[in-house]
């Protein structure tokens, strides 16, 4: 097996794929710049696997659709987002499709090598599986209401603003729930976050039949 780490940049902006590809290698990463998500899932197919930094908004199919096709075609490669700045909504959709990560354009590249350091864990463990409900339900009960309320709304995909508007409190003070939210859960980005609050929606209660 190759010790060889290898991402693929997907993005339609040259430039961006240029700059992600020279930091990526400065950091020891394989990297095969890919200028389209039809051009990726062509490629993808039997190719080598690796993991995958994806930007949302490109010509003919964006970031969403190309994740959507690779579960589709069984692609089974860690997904991270390259998302505008602001772009939170969009960037929650990514993450409930599957996406482990996403970065803000413009990104440091500290953020980028520990993304894509994350990913490769990830794809090394294949089999580890997301967060079971019951560990992320003992992780959120540590939050008060209030941060529970922000944490919803921030997996709804609404800025603090709006998360602000509806619980009629000033923008200000949703930072601060904001913030003490993430300490108490011990992660420093939202993605880690929203995983958490992800995983303890538990899917498998939901479904259960209603006969």
């Amino acid at each position: 097996m190759s010790s060889e780490r290898l991402v693929y940049v997907v993005d339609d902006d040259d430039s961006v794929r240029r700059s992600a590809a020279f930091m990526l290698r400065h950091a020891g990463f394989k990297v095969q710049p890919v200028e389209s998500g039809v051009a990726f899932l062509k490629l993808a197919k039997g190719a080598e696997r690796g993991c995958v930094l994806l930007d949302v908004r490109m010509p003919d199919m964006d970031g969403l659709q190309v994740q959507q096709q690779m579960i589709k075609d069984g692609i089974d490669m860690p997904v991270v987002i390259l998302t505008g700045h602001g772009d939170v909504e969009i960037a929650v959709q990514a993450m409930r499709a599957g996406a482990i990560n996403f970065l803000e354009k413009p990104y440091e590249k500290e953020a980028l090598i520990a993304a894509m350091e994350e990913a490769f864990v990830r794809l090394e463990n294949s089999d580890l599986k997301e967060m079971a409900a019951s560990e992320a339900k003992v992780r959120l009960a540590c939050l008060t209401g209030r941060e529970q309320d922000v944490l919803e709304g921030l997996m709804a995909g609404y800025p603090n603003k709006t998360i602000a508007y509806d619980l009629g409190i000033s923008p200000r003070t949703v930072e601060i729930y904001r913030a003490n939210m993430m300490e108490k859960l011990r992660v420093r980005s939202l993605a880690e976050a929203l995983r958490i609050g992800f995983a303890a929606e538990d899917p498998h209660e939901q479904d259960m039949p209603g006969e």
